[in-house]
């Protein structure tokens, strides 16, 4: 005798599709603003002032594009944001982690009050860092140059990394570091071949969004970078900006361009930020 086994399949709830029917709601709304960014570049600029921002095209035309690559040296400005938000990335991650290891296995003195301090200086605004920043800069040679916000934000970006980073490492299991101790590690080698294997999917996680935050800040860059070949795209693309008018679709057009380099790291990374956010705590 033999008998049929048949798989069914489920069926979805009116729950889970009405859940369903919502999320692709949120979807549409947060997708929205990239979708009339995408659609207005392509417009011309007689076309926007007749029809609106929400009118389809009457003719997709490459007239932004080419208008904002002559007003603006987008690819200087492109290799300024990728050059400082890589440097930035890596050498607070870097400079976070030998902080926080210092902290968090260290066991330093008084390592709950320097990370309460670590916390409050990444609340300060940025406006009220600006008058010092601007004078250091101005006294170290370094205004008007990339370096000047490479340096601010390495330090703004790593006391971050090591309020994150400490709090990781100060439940690092002390067997592990007693063991590796035992078979004659040193602290420099009990970091690189023990602590660093651990943690590095949540410092991989923390390359990926200080990359991004350091690519899209604006105000400190637009005060110290005063000089053209050395703004970031960010503040390339705030020199359109007339004294009595804006070319909308040209802002349009330098917008998506400015978008499209984070957006490919972002879709590049994304599997990085997924196992980092699972498998960053210490086990």
């Amino acid at each position: 005798m033999s008998a049929t086994i048949t798989h069914r399949t489920p069926r979805r709830s009116l729950a889970n599709w009405a859940m369903l029917v919502v999320a692709g709601i949120v979807a549409l709304l947060m997708a929205a603003p990239f979708l009339l960014l995408v659609l207005n570049a392509f417009k011309t600029g007689a076309d926007y002032s007749t029809n609106g921002p929400l009118a389809w095209p009457t003719t997709f035309t490459l007239d932004a594009f080419a208008d904002y690559l002559g007003r603006v040296d987008f690819f200087r400005a492109l290799w300024n944001s990728i050059l400082s938000s890589t440097v930035i990335a890596f050498a607070g991650t870097g400079l976070a982690l030998l902080a926080s290891y210092a902290i968090g296995i260290g066991r330093i003195r008084a390592s709950t009050a320097i990370t309460a301090l670590l916390l409050v200086a990444t609340m300060v605004p940025h406006e009220a860092l600006i008058y010092p920043l601007f004078y250091g800069a101005q006294a170290t040679g370094t205004l008007n140059s990339i370096w000047s916000i490479i340096i601010v934000f390495v330090v703004l970006w790593a006391a971050y990394g090591t309020y994150i980073l400490s709090s990781v490492l100060s439940t690092f299991p002390r067997e592990v570091l007693e063991a590796a101790a035992i078979d004659g590690a040193g602290r420099w080698r009990i970091l690189w071949t023990v602590v660093f294997p651990i943690v590095r999917p949540t410092l991989s996680v923390l390359v990926v969004f200080i990359f991004i935050w350091s690519w899209n800040e604006f105000y400190i860059p637009l005060i110290l970078l005063g000089d053209p070949a050395s703004q970031t795209v960010p503040i390339a693309l705030s020199t359109l900006r007339g004294q009595h008018s804006i070319d909308i679709t040209v802002v349009n057009a330098g917008s998506l361009l400015s978008l499209i380099p984070t957006l490919v790291f972002f879709l590049l990374f994304q599997r990085t930020i997924s196992r980092g956010v699972t498998a960053g705590a210490v086990k």
